[in-house]
């Protein structure tokens, strides 16, 4: 019986498991979101929770703890510098996991880990309704990019459909018949 084990060895040995889910931990702080499966989102959710409670305390101690867990130096900067801004005014609770389906495969339960990092809205203030003009529009760069390909590209002339040829009529009474006339 397992009583007081607290450790979910997800079927891999111990060297793979810490690998892994430092992997995961820093997929998930550099991107900001990761789909696994159930029980490895649980212990990937708590490592993660772990090292941003870590970066808040933001002390050098820290920083070497977070290094040796996650061996990324640009995830720790992003880690130490964006993320632990984020959460500084919060106590626990910095990811979020829900249940995404089953995997096709083998019908593993799946679920989607993220940062609780809320995105900032900016609102623009209302314009009168009206025709815009185009010093008014505001310009992005896509539009950019599909004026410039509009410009480059000469349109091509289109040529006259050749007529359809007739199309044969197929012999009465198929083939078969003499094929197996001629071989008797």
């Amino acid at each position: 019986m397992r009583h007081g084990r607290h450790v979910k060895k997800l079927g891999v040995k111990t060297a793979h498991r810490h690998a892994m889910l430092a992997n995961m931990a820093n997929s998930l702080i550099s991107v900001g979101r990761i789909k696994t499966t159930t029980a490895r989102a649980k212990e990937v959710q708590s490592k993660v929770e772990h090292l941003i409670t870590l970066a808040k305390r933001g002390d050098l101690h820290a920083r070497r703890q977070a290094t040796s867990a996650i061996q990324d130096s640009d995830t720790v900067k992003k880690l130490f510098g964006e993320i632990a801004l984020e959460f500084k005014n919060t106590n626990g609770g910095y990811t979020r996991r829900a249940f995404f389906g089953r995997r096709l495969g083998d019908g593993a339960s799946l679920s989607v880990v993220e940062l609780n990092i809320e995105k900032k809205v900016v609102q623009e203030p209302k314009k009168k309704k009206g025709k815009e003009t185009a010093e008014e529009k505001p310009t992005t760069e896509k539009t950019d990019k599909k004026a410039e390909k509009k410009e480059a590209k000469p349109k091509k002339e289109k040529k006259p459909k050749a007529e359809k040829k007739e199309a044969k009529t197929p012999k009465k009474g198929g083939g078969k018949k003499k094929k197996a006339a001629a071989s008797k």
